[in-house]
C-alpha cells in the first residue's frame, strides 16, 4: 500500500497544527528574533570599538572631556544592558525548548513531528529519490530535526556561559563552549533565512496556506 503525496504533507487528525505547537511557533520566532536583535546591536549597530569614540567627541562638543578609559565604562553599562537581555531570552528560550519536548508526547496521532518524519521517510522508500515531493518532504523534516537539535546545542551552550564564572569545571570549557555557541548562532541564522525564503517560495507556488496554517491550525 502506498502513501499518497497529500498524506505526506500534513495529514490531518483535527487540525494540522495544534493551538500548543502554533503558540510555541510564533514564542520562539519572537524569542529568537530577539536574541538575534542583540546580537546585532552588540556586534554591529553598537560595535563598542566606534561607539567609544563618537561617545567622546560627542562629549568633547559638549565641554566634557572623558578618557578612553572612562568611556569604555560608560560602553560597558550599555553593553552589559544588552547581554542581560540576551541572558533572560536565552532562558526564556530554554524553557520554550523543554516545552517542546515535552509537547511531543501530549500531541495527536499525525502532528507529532517524530510521526510526521517517519511517514516522510517511508514515502520516499516507497516513492524513491527520483520522486520530487517525496525527496523534498524528507528534506524539509530533516532540516526541522536538525533546527531542534541547534537549539538544544544552542541553550546547552548557552547555560554553560551564564554559570562559567561560578563554577570551576565549567569556567575552564568557557572559551570552546562560547566558539560552539557562536557558530550554532550563525547556524540558526542561516536556518531562519532559509525558512523564511523556503515558506514565501511555497506559499507563491502550489503549497499555499503553510502560514495561515501556522495561524489558525489548517484542517
Amino acid at each position: 500500500m502506498q502513501v499518497s503525496s497529500s498524506a505526506i504533507v500534513d495529514p490531518a487528525v483535527g487540525n494540522k497544527n495544534s493551538l500548543a505547537l502554533r503558540l510555541w511557533h510564533w514564542s520562539s520566532a519572537a524569542v529568537i528574533s530577539g536574541l538575534l536583535i542583540t546580537i546585532l546591536f552588540l556586534f554591529v549597530i553598537l560595535k563598542m570599538k566606534t561607539v567609544g569614540p563618537e561617545f567622546q567627541a560627542v562629549l568633547q562638543k559638549q565641554g566634557v572631556t572623558m578618557s578612553k578609559e572612562q568611556v569604555r565604562g560608560l560602553t560597558r553599562i550599555i553593553s552589559h544592558r544588552i547581554w542581560d537581555w540576551h541572558i533572560y531570552l536565552g532562558v526564556a528560550l530554554s524553557v520554550l525548548l523543554l516545552g517542546r519536548i515535552g509537547l511531543e508526547f501530549f500531541q495527536r496521532g499525525q502532528q507529532r513531528f517524530a510521526v510526521k518524519l517517519g511517514t516522510a521517510r517511508q514515502y520516499f522508500r516507497q516513492q524513491g529519490v527520483d520522486l520530487q515531493d517525496a525527496r523534498h518532504s524528507l528534506v524539509v523534516k530533516y532540516s526541522y530535526l536538525a533546527f531542534y537539535l541547534m537549539l538544544v546545542v544552542m541553550v546547552l551552550t548557552g547555560l554553560v556561559l551564564i554559570y562559567a564564572d561560578d563554577v570551576e569545571f565549567l569556567h575552564q570549557l568557557e572559551h570552546t563552549v562560547k566558539e560552539v555557541h557562536n557558530v550554532t548562532m550563525y547556524l540558526i541564522m542561516a536556518f531562519t533565512g532559509l525558512h523564511v525564503l523556503g515558506v514565501v517560495w511555497a506559499e507563491s507556488t502550489k503549497n499555499k496556506g503553510i502560514v495561515s496554517d501556522m495561524i489558525n491550525g489548517g484542517e
